[in-house]
C-alpha cells in the first residue's frame, strides 16, 4: 500500500516543485507535465526523476496487489511501464515525438480502464469495488479521457489543468482500492476471531 500511496504523492509533488523552478512564460494551466521532462524544461531531471519513481510504484503496487485478479495487476504493470516509457522518451522543443505520445496515450488508457477489472461480486465489501463502484470509476476515468484527448487536440489553453485533474484522479483509485482492500481483509479477519469464540 506505501507504493500506491507514494505514486500519486510523488507525481503531484514532483509537477509542483518543477513547476516552480519554471521561467514565468511556464504556464501550469496550459501547458503539459511533459514539458517539465522536456528538453526545453528547466531542471528536467526533476520530473524525470519523480516519472521514474511514479512508474516503479505503479509496477510494484501491481505486483503487490495480491487480492486482484491477475488481469488487473498486469494492467497497472503495464501502466507502470507506459509511465516509464513517458521518462525515457523526453518531449523535444518541437513536440512531442510519436514514442512519447504512444507512451502517454497508454498510460491514459490502461489507467481509465484498470478500474473495471478490479471489480468484484464478494457480497460484502466496500461499494467502491463492487461492479457498480468500478464500473463509475471507469466511466469517470473515460471522460476524462477524453477531455484530455479534446483539449490536446484543440491545442485548448486548459489542457494542462485537465491532464493534471485527469492523472491525479486516475493516480488516486489504485491506493483507494489498496485501503478498501485492507479494510475488507481486516473485516473478514474480525468476523473470523468473532466466529471461533467459544459460546457463553
Amino acid at each position: 500500500m506505501a507504493t500506491a500511496l507514494l505514486a500519486p504523492v510523488v507525481l503531484v509533488g514532483g509537477w509542483l516543485i518543477a513547476g516552480a523552478l519554471q521561467p514565468a512564460s511556464y504556464s501550469p494551466m496550459r501547458q503539459t507535465v511533459s514539458v517539465l521532462a522536456g528538453h526545453s524544461g528547466t531542471d528536467r531531471w526533476l520530473m524525470t526523476a519523480a516519472l521514474l519513481l511514479v512508474g516503479s510504484c505503479q509496477i510494484a503496487t501491481g505486483a503487490g496487489l495480491a487480492a486482484v485478479r491477475v488481469p488487473a495487476r498486469i494492467l497497472l504493470i503495464l501502466t507502470g511501464i507506459s509511465t516509464l516509457g513517458i521518462a525515457a522518451t523526453p518531449e523535444p522543443a518541437t513536440g512531442p515525438t510519436s514514442r512519447h505520445l504512444a507512451f502517454a496515450v497508454s498510460c491514459v488508457v490502461t489507467t481509465a480502464v484498470w478500474p473495471a477489472l478490479v471489480a468484484r461480486r464478494a457480497p460484502a465489501q466496500p461499494w467502491i469495488l463492487s461492479i457498480y463502484g468500478c464500473a463509475t470509476a471507469t466511466v469517470i476515468f473515460a471522460c476524462l479521457s477524453c477531455w484530455l484527448l479534446i483539449a490536446a487536440r484543440d491545442g485548448g489553453g486548459d489542457l494542462g489543468m485537465v491532464e493534471r485533474l485527469t492523472s491525479t484522479a486516475q493516480g488516486l483509485f489504485p491506493l483507494v482500492a489498496a485501503l478498501a482492500l485492507r479494510q475488507t481483509a481486516q473485516d473478514a479477519g474480525t468476523q473470523g476471531q468473532r466466529g471461533q469464540q467459544p459460546p457463553v
